[in-house]
């Protein structure tokens, strides 16, 4: 690991930094350093090898078990930069104030990290005077961006005056800036600017003040039409996007209003009392009123999110993590913030949820590397991405192309409009019959017959039976034909067909559409009781 690039930056005659000299000892130390320079971010470094790989965390540290914060790659640094706090001229290659944050000894179950960071991935442990547990370092394909991941069980973040404390001086950043070192360095060339330019350009967000209003002035919002996303068959070419993880979770929209919380589904259904927990912690925002708009998930053992295991804590049957991720403010004490950009709504967001919650994350976005992105999340079994024009306004109620969804699966909502019989050992019912809205009638598109256990089998039963009507709801059947890949109903086989008003929403994933438009492959993933079924239609890519 050469240090050319840490010397190329340096003008060693100025600066009071530490030269670029490889360690002969070789041992296993951690820093982290906490870098007020144009963005406050937090510097991440690891001894290996007789140098500091290094990495720059823009948010920090994570504390939450599978919380992820994006991690740039850069310049490898001395092992005598462990011990570097002090000041540096604005205008300087990396102006701003240093402090040494946390540091301590870290390990690893491998032979040899560097081989390990080699091939993308490390997990290790720190014992340091702040952080003590289990992280991850993944890297994004083709990228010097990385994941830094919590490993292990939650970490209860750090106080606000021990965040502001040199964990090697005991000085603040204030103190730190009076009386620090000071240097002088040369300036960066060209390229390396241009680069940290493109790697800032989606995080920076222009300072936004919004003056405080009392809630008691402004009368409560009833509720706000949420923006929806296109579906993309392939990311956009050209800047100014940004892409979050794709959630496998309910839409929702929170509402606080003085001490009033109202958490909404996107078709105005009150998740209050499904998610308690969630309104408590959102009553718990330091804020007057407040609009947010994000997704609720459960999440399994890994940290992914997964809509069964959602409908699985809805019934009762398990308890699995719940948490808000919230993306987007709408309004916050008493101004609506729909007129402005994605990144300004986003940078006043992520200052009201600064303080960790275990119920509410911030969903941050992970660069503009839609590509590499993409295989990253395949890789880690999650649904996809979603895409943002950083320049957006929020359009209520509308499916906008400035917001795109890129899936990695086949998957969407569809109407139950009726059920088969069962055969063999199954009671209740065989199949659901599905269905889309097209030109305001509903299209039969096939049969799910996979994906229940006897519970659901009894409970989507029992409420078949008080939705049930003679009338087929289905404007294409019978059939003429059942299609090259069946999934069809005849004259003869509506005869063994129950009929429901078609009221009931279906989450289904699938493998393709056939030629005939009819779902090849479909299991059934669950109810949405979150969408109403007169909006569901089918998604095509664009």
């Amino acid at each position: 690991m050469s240090l050319a690039e840490y010397a190329h930056k340096r003008d060693f005659k100025k600066t009071a930094e530490p030269g670029a000299v490889r360690a002969k000892a070789k041992g296993s130390r951690f820093v982290i350093q906490k870098h007020a320079a144009s963005r406050l971010h937090y510097d991440f470094r690891l001894e290996i090898d007789g140098v500091l790989k290094s990495w720059a965390v823009p948010k920090g540290m994570p504390f939450t078990k599978g919380e992820k914060r994006l991690a740039v790659h850069v310049e490898d640094h001395p092992v005598s930069y462990i011990d570097f706090e002090g000041s540096i001229p604005k205008g300087q290659y990396g102006g701003g104030t240093v402090m040494v944050w946390d540091r301590g000894t870290f390990s690893t179950d491998v032979a040899s990290p560097l081989k390990e960071l080699e091939r993308g991935k490390l997990h290790f442990t720190l014992d340091g005077k702040k952080l003590h547990g289990e992280w991850y370092l993944v890297q994004l394909r083709g990228s010097t961006q990385w994941l830094l991941i919590k490993g292990s069980e939650d970490l209860k973040p750090v106080s606000k005056k021990s965040d502001d404390t040199s964990a090697l001086s005991g000085k603040t950043m204030v103190q730190l800036g009076r009386n620090g070192s000071v240097w002088e360095s040369k300036p960066r060339d060209p390229i390396n600017s241009f680069k940290a330019r493109l790697q800032a350009k989606v995080a920076k967000a222009p300072a936004i003040k919004i003056k405080a209003a009392k809630a008691a002035k402004t009368p409560p919002v009833k509720f706000i039409e949420p923006m929806k996303a296109h579906l993309a068959s392939t990311p956009p070419t050209g800047d100014g996007w940004s892409y979050e993880i794709k959630f496998d979770g309910f839409r929702a929209l929170a509402f606080k209003h003085g001490d009033n919380v109202r958490l909404l589904s996107r078709n105005e259904k009150d998740f209050n009392e499904k998610f308690p927990e969630i309104v408590t912690a959102l009553a718990g925002l330091k804020v007057d009123e407040a609009v947010i708009d994000g997704e609720i998930v459960a999440l399994d053992h890994q940290g992914i999110s997964s809509f069964q295991l959602l409908q699985a804590y809805e019934k009762g049957e398990q308890r699995p993590a719940i948490h808000f991720y919230v993306f987007d403010l709408l309004r916050l004490n008493g101004k609506d913030l729909r007129g402005l950009t994605l990144i300004e709504r986003k940078s006043l967001l992520e200052g009201l949820i600064r303080k960790k919650n275990g119920f509410i994350r911030y969903s941050a976005s992970l660069g503009d590397d839609a590509p590499s992105l993409l295989k990253h999340v395949k890789k880690l079994g999650l649904e996809g991405l979603i895409g943002k024009r950083n320049d957006s306004t929020y359009e209520s109620g509308r499916r906008s192309d400035a917001w795109i969804k890129l899936k990695l699966h086949n998957e969407q909502e569809f109407v139950i409009g009726g059920f088969t019989d069962p055969e063999g050992s199954r009671d209740h019912f065989g199949a659901l019959l599905l269905g889309i809205h097209e030109k305001k009638k509903l299209k039969f598109c096939g049969k799910v017959g996979t994906g229940f256990d006897r519970k659901l089998l009894k409970s989507l039963g029992a409420r078949f039976d008080a939705l049930a009507q003679a009338e087929c709801p289905f404007s294409n059947l019978p059939e003429k034909s059942t299609g090259r890949f069946g999934g069809g109903i005849t004259a003869g086989e509506m005869k063994r067909c129950h009929w429901i008003k078609p009221a009931m929403v279906a989450q289904i994933r699938f493998s393709e559409w056939t030629r005939d438009e009819k779902l090849r492959q479909p299991v059934f993933l669950g109810l949405r009781e979150d969408k109403a079924a007169r909006e569901v239609v089918r998604e095509k890519k664009g």
